[in-house]
């Protein structure tokens, strides 16, 4: 009976690692078909003015951070026609640090329709007709309800800070959302549209990193220089640091390996909506539409008190998830006909980073993984089966334990054999990550021009990032991987509290979250069925859950 079980449990191993390798392959696959070589030129922006869809651009903005200048200013050049462009940058007060860096943008580009979104002036929540519990606690949602509510036409591309995007980004976005496509004539012809669309995030570590680049993309005014550097800081530059200072390196590798992999392939299968919030689109009618209770019956009529558009998540954590799910799961009868979700493969979303220590990055990974654990909680709980020890591991076990593997290839039924299957398992595992990486980081996919800052020109430009050292690539990729289940247990087995802006929250099955106040005897409730919001966190918090 025990030798049954065994096998019994061998074959579920084998079961699930070849899925995972299958998984990975299609990953891969699209990830190398449509991340190599350069994309065909978007459909959109060359359509009679009269028919380019009117995009507003939301930036939710909080701190200074590395390289903010250029990820803010590469909406202002956009290859897209500019009457049909207008760009919000939010922040919740003037007196965040990023505040003249987006004043400096309106003054940089003055024929843009652009204006900077102050949260402590939106009327819902301040003066005399406002209230600061309008909404709930959620800082993004705060932040940009207002340039959502006061968004000009339809599309709404929301865009994080922290990330820069091409020129033809939000060509290719609108081309992916409403299905226009070059018909190789010069005309443009129609296929099957999405309801939301969104990109690829892919980080880049600047601690450490030689660049020829130094004078690349500097602000346009001394001023713009002076709040923000276009370059790494010189104090980050080519400085020895000890390791525990590397985890922006480890960050790099998750986003370039684990998570681009499987991204692009549950993406690419659609079996189940996969998102992150770094820059996503979809139409203001439609989350309207969806997020009223007399218009989808997914709703209860309790849901009638959160608002609709983006305010409906305003008492949640991971709103991006939320709304992702909820514009998944339905439809009316003007919807009909579109697909759900769309990745639009080849635009990525850079996103610089410096200054990340591996204490940040571990934290910044429970945080994700506990926020996941109620929006998905059967992915996140069988999430260490798809990293490369513990699925190899599953693979190795089933191979040297079925008596098939032993009568047709010989394979010995030892903890040797398993130990050698093992590790020549992860070593392929290692290698196409390897490959992958140098492939995706080479940024060919990507239309660069003058404007481009080194961190987003690739490492097969000039004038871009340097391509890892082996021996550096190596230390990031085992310590991510041999960090990945300790963390993943830690977050996930050991406690359900989060640190979102500066407070600490649990989070709850319903993804509402509860205050806990170290000092008092009491606890606020934020969000479910009696919310009592509160605004949470400081004007220059950097705790993020992002």
């Amino acid at each position: 009976m025990s030798i049954n079980i065994i096998q019994g449990a061998a074959l579920v191993c084998l079961g699930w690692s070849c899925t995972v390798f299958l998984l990975q392959l299609v990953g891969i696959t699209k990830l190398y078909r449509n991340h190599t070589t350069p994309l065909p030129p978007p459909a959109s922006p060359s359509l009679p003015e009269n028919e380019v869809p009117h995009v507003t651009v939301i930036r939710p903005v909080k701190g200074v951070e590395v390289g903010l200048y250029e990820c803010l200013a590469s909406t202002f050049r956009l290859a897209y026609p500019k009457s049909k462009l207008s760009i919000r940058l939010c922040v919740d007060s003037k007196s965040d640090p990023a505040y003249p860096v987006l004043c400096q943008l309106v003054v940089d580009f003055p024929t843009f329709d652009a204006q900077v979104l102050v949260e402590e002036q939106d009327p819902i929540l301040h003066g005399s007709a406002g209230h600061v519990n309008n909404l709930g606690p959620n800082p993004k949602i705060r932040n940009i309800s207002r340039a959502y509510r006061e968004a000009k036409g339809d599309v709404i591309w929301i865009v994080d800070c922290n990330v820069w995007v091409a020129k033809n980004a939000a060509g290719r976005m609108v081309d992916k959302l409403f299905g226009f496509q070059p018909n190789g004539g010069g005309g443009v012809d129609r296929t099957t549209p999405y309801k939301f669309v969104h990109q690829l995030p892919l980080v880049v570590d600047l601690d450490n990193t030689s660049s020829g680049a130094s004078a690349v993309n500097k602000p346009s005014s001394t001023e713009g220089q002076s709040l923000l550097p276009s370059t790494v800081p010189k104090d980050n530059q080519n400085q020895p640091q000890g390791l525990l200072a590397h985890g922006g390196r480890l960050e790099e590798m998750f986003m370039s390996t684990t998570h681009a992999k499987f991204y692009g392939a549950i993406n690419a299968v659609g079996v189940a909506p996969c998102i992150v919030g770094k820059s996503n689109m979809f139409r203001k009618s439609h989350l309207d539409a969806f997020t009223t209770v007399s218009s989808n019956p997914l709703l209860h009529s309790s849901d009638s008190t959160r608002g609709t558009g983006i305010d409906f998540f305003s008492s949640y954590i991971c709103e991006d998830h939320l709304i992702g799910d909820l514009i998944w799961r339905s439809s009316f009868p003007g919807s009909v006909g579109y697909k759900n979700h769309g990745l639009v493969f080849g635009e990525v979303a850079v996103q610089p980073m410096a200054g990340m220590s591996v204490a940040a990055y571990i934290a910044r990974r429970v945080r994700w993984l506990r926020v996941r654990k109620w929006t998905v909680l059967a992915a996140t709980l069988v999430e260490p089966g798809v990293e490369s020890l513990v699925c190899c591991a599953y693979f190795a076990f089933a191979v040297t334990t079925l008596p098939w593997f032993n009568r047709t290839f010989g394979v010995p039924q030892t903890w040797s054999a398993m130990a050698t299957l093992w590790f020549g398992a992860v070593t392929i595992w290692m290698s196409i990550d390897r490959w992958l990486t140098s492939k995706l980081f080479r940024l060919h996919s990507l239309d660069v021009d003058e404007d481009t800052p080194f961190f987003a020109r690739g490492t097969a430009r000039t004038g871009g990032t340097a391509q890892r050292p082996f021996r550096e690539w190596i230390a990031a990729w085992l310590g991510r991987e041999f960090l990945a289940l300790p963390i993943w247990t830690r977050a996930v087995l050991l406690g359900t509290t989060v640190r979102w802006r500066g407070r600490q929250f649990k989070v709850r099955m319903d993804m509402s979250v509860v205050e806990v106040e170290d000092r008092k005897s009491r606890a606020d409730v934020i969000g479910g069925s009696k919310p009592r919001p509160r605004v949470a966190g400081s004007p220059d918090s950097k705790d993020r859950v992002d």
